[in-house]
């Protein structure tokens, strides 16, 4: 999952990244996702994997 990957399921515009970001933090901090250790080390093109997998 990226941030466009999300932005696009929620269908939510370009402008609501900031939004999708918090969300995302939110949910690396309850345990529900990690960030996928074979994506770049760049925050921009980060992804992000169940913390199950």
């Amino acid at each position: 999952m990226t941030n466009l990957s999300l932005r696009g399921r929620f269908g939510l515009p370009e402008g609501s990244s900031n939004t999708v970001s918090q969300i995302i933090t939110a949910t690396m901090e309850q345990g529900l996702v990690k960030g996928d250790p074979n994506a770049p080390d760049s925050r921009r093109y980060a992804r992000y994997i169940p913390a199950w997998a």
